[in-house]
Order: C-alpha cells, then structure tokens, then sequence
C-alpha cells in the first residue's frame, strides 16, 4: 500500500489557508513538525511552489515512505529524523534563524494504527510496543509489566482520563505476577473483564483510554509538546503562522495554553499606556478550538476526535 492511499490528511484545507499569508512570500520555511506519510506537506509543497519545507519525524519508516512521496518535490523538502521537541537544534543545524510556517498534526499517525506489528491499535492483536521511533525507548509491554502500580494508576487517570484506574491496575498486577504481558489482545481482554457492565456500555472500546494512556506514557508526548509548542512561538518569524491539530483534550489544553499566554499583555494591572515589551506577540487566529466538518468526518472516522488551533506572530519577543 502507497503512502497516499494510506494517508487521508486531516482539515487539510483549513491547514493550508490558515498558513497561507505566511507561506505565499518569496523564500519561505514551512517546519511539518509531525511529518507522517506526507500527506499536509505535499499539500504544502503543491500550494506554495516557493515555500522549502523541513520535515520531521522521530519514525524512520514514516520517513522512509513519505521521502518516497515527496521525491518529485527535489531539495525543496528536508526530512530530518528527530523529535518535534528538538525543532530548535534542526534548525540551527540548518543555519535557519526563523521559520514562516510551523505545522503540528499530533498524536499517532494512520501509518503507525495501520501497522499491525506496531501495537498501536487495540482492535487487532500485535506486539505491545507503542514506540514511534523503535529504535530506543521502553515499550508498552515493559511500561506495563515493569511500573509500580500506582504509577500505573496515575497513567491511566491523568493521560487516559480512565475513571476504572485502580481496576484495570490490580487486574494487570494480578496477571503480570502470572505471566509478563506481550500482547494486546491479552490486554483488551482483561480491561474487558474488570470493568463493570456501565462501564463497558459508553465510549466505544473499553481499551481505548488505557491504549491511550500507554502510548503517551511510551512516547512521553505531552512532556515533548511542553516543550514543542513554545520553542515553535520562539522560532516563528513576525507574521509567521503557527497551525496544531491535536486529538485528546490533554494536548488540546496545552496548545490552548501556549497560544492564550503569547496572545496576552504582561503589562503590570493601572499602565495608563502598555509599553511595546509588555504588548502579546501572538494573535489568536481561531475562536476557541476549530472541529471538522460532518462531511469529513464522513469521510474520513479519524477526523472525528480533531481540534484545530492558529495563531501568528505579531511582534518580537520582549526586549
């Protein structure tokens, strides 16, 4: 299977129009911050034929395909293996100063839910991994047969938002102490045990919160996002847009957060006139969090969960 046929990118449109007063100027610099299949960065490419694009990714498979992909495109696309956290080091290493465009699609990309070995996917039996780069890291399998359990129960509260925790962790200890887990169908099956019957009855599949959990806990996303989106605000040059899509809650509120502080004065409360270094440097381009449209999600189930923030730069930073 291509990588195009793989990859129905999300609110694609909305990415591109968002981002285009920034990318339509002679010489500018996109960063795709979640490279994936290169479905929003050969968009990206098509739209603006002056635009060079810095594609990142920490998944070597992801890069592989999507250097397949973007080929016709020459020395316009620079893919680089790293985390988007590391976006600063990329671009010195590249001896870029500032970028126009920042483009984060979060979360785990349709290659990695599509491969069955990947361990990713709680509706098909696989591997526990949950690694985006397998090359390092801890697997989910190691996560769960290794953690104390209440750092377990901590996981699965704050990055699953899973209200039957402490179920679903004695489960696990119970049966670790057995047999060290390696499976997901092992995993689904249990969550599918201990919960109780209400539980089981709302929000689609039982496992999907704990799965969750895991694959954010594996690749530490929302300490990498922490630090990802305010070292993007810092990189973007006056004018330069910034577009995130995130698909849970938790990353949505750090996005929200960033963007809401930049877009603030830091004026002392009584200035009768707000100095320029205490003035926001960003402006919201989105009220509230933009969703997809039904026709999309129609189209395309994993638009559904979506949520599509914007901002630009609109000053330097403070003096």
């Amino acid at each position: 299977m291509t990588s195009e046929s793989r990859h129905v990118p999300v609110m694609l449109q909305r990415c591109l129009d968002l981002l285009a007063p920034a990318l339509e100027r002679p010489g500018a610099v996109v960063v795709d911050c979640t490279l994936g299949l290169g479905g929003h960065s050969e968009a990206l490419l098509t739209r603006f034929p002056e635009a060079h694009l810095i594609g990142l990714d920490r998944d070597k498979e992801a890069l592989r395909l999507s250097g397949e992909r973007l080929a016709p495109y020459g020395d316009r696309a620079t893919l680089v293996h790293a985390v988007y956290d590391e976006l600063p080091d990329v671009l010195d290493r590249l001896g870029i100063p500032a970028v126009q465009g920042v483009l984060f699609d979060l979360g785990v990309s349709s290659m990695q839910l599509d491969e069955a070995d990947r361990g990713f996917a709680y509706a098909q039996d696989a591997p526990l991994d949950m690694r985006m780069d397998q090359t390092t890291g801890m697997s989910a399998a190691e996560v769960l047969n290794t953690y104390p359990p209440g750092e377990l129960v901590r996981i699965l509260r704050q990055y699953g938002e899973e209200k039957q925790a402490k179920r679903i962790v004695s489960a696990v200890v119970r049966e670790r102490e057995k047999e060290p887990f390696t499976n997901s169908a092992r995993l689904v099956e249990l969550i599918r045990d201990a919960l109780p019957q209400a539980a089981k009855r709302t929000g689609g599949n039982p496992a999907k919160r704990t799965f969750q959990a895991l694959r954010i806990e594996v690749n530490g996303e929302l300490s990498v996002l922490e630090r990802a989106i305010p070292a993007a605000v810092e990189r973007i040059a006056v004018g330069g847009r910034i577009a995130v899509l995130s698909y849970h809650s938790l990353e949505d509120r750090l996005v929200k957060q960033v963007f809401a502080a930049g877009a603030a004065s830091t004026a002392p409360p009584g200035l009768p006139v707000v100095p320029e270094k205490y003035q926001p440097k960003l402006k919201l381009l989105t009220r509230g969090a933009e969703l997809p449209t039904e026709e999309e999600i129609a189209e395309n189930r994993r638009a559904a969960p979506a949520r599509f923030r914007g901002v630009e730069r609109i000053r330097e930073a403070r003096l």
